[in-house]
C-alpha cells in the first residue's frame, strides 16, 4: 500500500468509525431490522476496539488471559451465541422474512472477515467492509425515510455493486500476500520473532484459538531440537524431491508458500530456515476470510480450528445471491490483472508446502432450508469460473515448473492417545522408501501387462468396477503406473495411473470416508466411460440434501467428473495405525489414500503437465499422463480441466480383490481378501499380521 493510499484509508477508517458509533441512536423503531443493525454495529464496534489495540501495539503487551478474553469476545457470535444471532440464517429468516433475512445474514457473515483484518492492521480491507455495511444501512435508511419498503433487491444490488467495484482490490490483495515474501503480516512476524515457548503468541493471529492450538504449541515446545529438525527436514525434503522426481529445476524458484495449522510454528520456523538455505523465501497466506473472495469450509492457507463449521456451511453459497456472468468475466479480468502486475514474482513461485492436521471431531453439518441453495445455472457458471481461473493461473505459475508437498500430523482433539498417535505419525512419515520402491515396482510390472483392472468390494461394500488402462507401445522402456516414494505426498506408499476413461465403468462404494475435510457415509458413485453418471450418499434423510452435499464438497458444482486417477496404496503400516486407534472417520486422504486402492475424481495427477515426460526409478517413461478429457486442452481448453482432484479410498478390510486382467484373459491377483498376494509383496502383509 502506498503512503497516499494508506493515508486515505486511515482517514476513511476514522470517518466510518464515527458514523457507526451514531447508528444505535438512530434506530428508533423496535423491529427486526433495528435488532439486526444494533447487533451488527455492536460486533463492528468490538472489532474496531481490537483493531485499535493492534495498531497502537498495545495488544502485544497484554496478558495471555486478556488476549484470550478479547479474541473470544469477537468470536462469541459465531460460537456460543450463534443460535440466537442474525449470523444464523434461521434466525434472520424468522425475524426478517425469508429473502431479506437470508440476504442480510449473508452481509453480516461477510463482515466477520473484519476480525482477521483487524489483527493484520489492514486498514484498507477494514474500510472496504465498513463501506459495505454503511451502504446497506444507507439503503435501509433511505427506504424507511421515504416510507418505502426495504427490499431484498436493494440489498442484492448494493452487495453486487460492491463486489464488482472492488474486485480488483480483492484480487490484488490476495495475490500480493501469496506472491510476495515481504508481505507476510502477522504470520511472518510470529514465525520470525515470537517466543514460541509462550502460547500467548497464538492470540495475536486473530484466528479462533482452542485447546488444540495451545496444546499443539506446548507439545512441540517440549520436543527436542533434533525431533523438530527431523520433522522439518522430511517436510521440506519432500518439497525438494518433488522437483527432482519430475525433472523440474528448483534453482529457478525463489519463493514457496507454507500452509500450516496454527500451533505448528516451531516446525514452520525450521522449515523456513531450510528453504532459505537453498535460496527460497517464504510467503504465508491466511485462509480466506471473505466469502465474496472465496472463503470455504475446506481452508486453503494457514488456519486454526473453525469457530463454527455450521456457520461456514450456512454461508458457503452466499455468492449465489449476486454471482452473474458479468461479475464472473470481471473477476477473471481482475485476477489476470493482479497476476500480470506480479508476473516477476509469480515466475519465481515454486508452489505450496503444506502441513495438514487431522483428528478434529466435528459435529455433523445440518442441512438448512434457510440458506442459499445452488442451482444448475449457478453450478455451470461457477464450474466455468473455476476452470478459467486455473487456466489464468497456469499462464503465470506454470504447471510444468512448479511442485508442492503435503505432510499430515494429528492435533490434540484426536483424544487421549494424541502423543502416541503423533509419534507413530512421525515414524510413518519417515518409513524406508527404498523398501516400498522395490515392492511397488513388482506391482507395477504386473499391472503393466494388464488391459484393465477389476476391483471388487467385500461384505457390505458393493464396489464392482473395471478400470481400463492405457496400452504400452514399448514395454521395455515405458510404464503405465508411477512408483510413488514419498516426495510430494508424504508418507510413502502407492502406485498410480491416469486410466483410460472409455471402458472404465461400474460402482465405487465406500461406507465411511473423509474427503475435502468433510465426512461421507455410504458414498456410491456410478461410472460410465470413466465419468460419474450417478451419485448418492447416506449423510441425510432427504436424497436432495445428499445430492447437494456431494455437489458442493465432491463435484464442486460440476455436473460430472472423470476418474482422473486409479491407484493402489501399499502402506499397511498406516492402515494398521488407523485401525489401532479407530481413526477411520477422521484420517486425512493424504494418509488414507495409501491404505487401499483409491480412485480420484477430477483432473489427473499430471494436470497441465501432460507434455512433460517423467520417469520411474527404473528408468521407464510414464506414458499414462492424460485421458480423453484432458486431451481437449489443445482444442477446447475450458473443457479439459476441472480444478479439483479428490481421492476416494477403499480400505483393505472392505476389499475382496484387485485383479489385473491381460488382453488374453490371464488374471493376476494383486490383493485377495484384503491381503497382498502378488509374489514379492509379502513384506506388506507383516503389519496386517501384527496384533491391534
Amino acid at each position: 500500500m502506498s503512503d497516499k493510499t494508506d493515508s486515505m484509508a486511515t482517514e476513511l477508517y476514522d470517518i466510518y468509525k464515527d458514523r457507526i458509533a451514531l447508528i444505535a441512536d438512530e434506530l428508533k423503531v423496535n423491529d427486526g431490522f433495528s435488532e439486526y443493525f444494533t447487533e451488527v454495529c455492536s460486533f463492528i464496534t468490538d472489532v474496531i476496539k481490537a483493531a485499535d489495540l493492534v495498531k497502537t501495539g498495545a495488544l502485544k503487551d497484554m496478558s495471555l488471559e486478556d488476549k484470550r478474553t478479547l479474541l473470544d469476545g469477537l468470536y462469541v457470535r459465531l460460537t456460543d451465541g450463534y443460535e440466537g444471532s442474525f449470523l444464523n440464517p434461521d434466525v434472520a429468516v424468522e425475524r426478517l422474512g425469508a429473502d431479506i433475512g437470508r440476504a442480510l445474514s449473508a452481509v453480516y457473515a461477510e463482515l466477520t472477515s473484519l476480525i482477521g483484518y483487524a489483527y493484520e492492521a489492514d486498514t484498507e480491507a477494514i474500510v472496504l467492509k465498513l463501506e459495505l455495511f454503511l451502504e446497506i444501512y444507507g439503503a435501509y435508511r433511505a427506504a424507511t425515510d421515504d416510507n418505502e419498503e426495504f427490499t431484498v433487491e436493494l440489498i442484492t444490488t448494493v452487495f453486487a455493486d460492491h463486489v464488482f467495484d472492488h474486485s480488483q482490490d480483492i484480487t490484488d490483495h490476495a495475490a500480493g500476500i501469496l506472491y510476495r515474501a515481504d508481505n507476510n503480516g502477522v504470520a511472518g512476524r510470529i514465525i520470525e520473532e515470537a517466543d514460541l515457548s509462550d502460547p500467548s503468541y497464538l492470540y495475536e493471529y486473530g484466528e479462533y484459538i482452542t485447546d488444540n492450538e495451545v496444546k499443539m504449541s506446548e507439545y512441540l515446545a517440549g520436543m527436542s531440537e533434533d525431533d523438530i529438525d527431523l520433522m522439518a527436514s522430511v517436510f521440506i525434503g519432500g518439497y525438494v524431491k518433488g522437483f527432482e522426481a519430475t525433472g523440474k529445476d528448483i534453482k529457478i524458484k525463489n519463493l514457496a508458500e507454507i500452509r500450516y495449522f496454527i500451533g505448528f510454528e516451531r516446525v514452520v520456523r525450521k522449515a523456513v530456515a531450510i528453504l532459505e538455505d537453498i535460496g527460497i523465501k517464504t510467503s504465508f497466506r491466511r485462509a480466506e476470510l471473505s466469502f465474496m473472495a472465496g472463503r470455504r469450509l475446506n481452508k486453503v492457507g494457514y488456519s486454526s480450528t473453525l469457530a463454527n463449521r455450521q456457520f461456514e456451511a450456512d454461508h458457503e453459497n452466499d455468492r449465489v445471491m449476486y454471482f452473474t456472468r458479468k461479475l464472473m468475466e470481471h473477476r477473471l479480468m481482475c485476477y489476470k490483472n493482479s497476476l500480470e502486475k506480479l508476473k516477476i514474482n509469480t515466475s519465481g513461485f515454486g508452489g505450496p508446502a503444506v502441513i495438514e492436521s487431522f483428528g478434529a471431531h466435528n459435529k455433523p453439518i445440518i442441512a438448512k432450508d434457510s440458506v442459499y441453495k445452488t442451482n444448475d445455472e449457478y453450478n455451470t457458471l461457477y464450474a466455468e469460473y473455476t476452470a478459467r481461473s486455473v487456466d489464468i493461473l497456469n499462464e503465470y505459475v506454470k504447471g510444468d515448473e512448479r511442485s508442492f508437498t503435503i505432510i499430515a500430523f494429528p492435533i490434540p482433539d484426536i483424544g487421549k492417545d494424541f502423543e502416541k498417535i503423533f509419534d507413530e505419525t512421525v515414524k510413518l512419515n519417515t518409513l524406508d522408501y527404498t523398501l516400498y520402491r522395490d515392492i511397488q515396482q513388482k506391482i507395477i510390472d504386473a499391472l503393466d501387462k494388464a488391459e484393465y483392472v477389476h476391483i471388487l468390494g467385500a461384505g457390505d461394500n458393493k464396489t464392482d468396477i473395471k478400470v481400463n488402462l492405457h496400452r504400452l507401445a514399448d514395454p521395455e522402456h515405458e510404464t503405465i503406473f508411477e512408483n510413488c516414494v514419498a516426495d510430494v505426498n508424504i508418507p510413502v506408499g502407492e502406485v498410480f495411473t491416469s486410466p483410460r476413461l472409455e471402458g472404465t465403468e461400474g460402482i465405487l462404494h465406500v461406507k465411511n470416508v473423509y474427503l475435502n475435510e468433510m465426512p461421507f457415509k455410504d458414498l456410491r458413485l456410478g461410472f460410465k466411460d470413466g465419468k460419474i453418471a450417478s451419485y448418492t450418499c447416506g449423510n441425510y434423510d432427504k436424497e436432495e440434501d445428499n445430492k447437494e452435499y456431494i455437489m458442493k464438497y465432491l463435484l464442486f458444482f460440476h455436473g460430472t467428473l472423470p476418474m482422473g486417477e486409479f491407484a493402489i496404496g501399499t502402506n499397511t503400516t498406516a492402515y494398521m495405525m488407523t485401525k489401532r486407534y479407530n481413526l477411520e472417520s477422521i484420517m486425512p486422504i493424504l494418509i488414507a489414500e495409501k491404505t487401499g486402492p483409491h480412485f480420484a475424481v477430477g483432473d489427473t495427477c499430471y494436470s497441465h503437465e501432460e507434455d512433460m515426460v517423467t520417469y520411474n526409478p527404473d528408468g521407464k517413461a510414464i506414458v499414462a499422463r492424460e485421458n480423453s478429457i484432458s486431451a481437449l486442452r489443445n482444442t477446447d481448453p475450458l473443457k479439459a480441466y476441472f480444478g479439483c482432484h479428490t481421492d476416494i479410498t477403499i480400505p483393505y478390510d472392505e476389499l475382496k480383490s484387485i485383479t489385473a486382467i491381460s488382453a488374453d484373459g490371464e488374471k493376476t491377483d494383486i490383493i485377495r481378501d484384503g491381503r497382498f498376494v502378488l509374489k514379492g509383496c509379502e513384506e506388506l502383509n507383516k503389519p496386517l499380521d501384527a496384533s491391534l
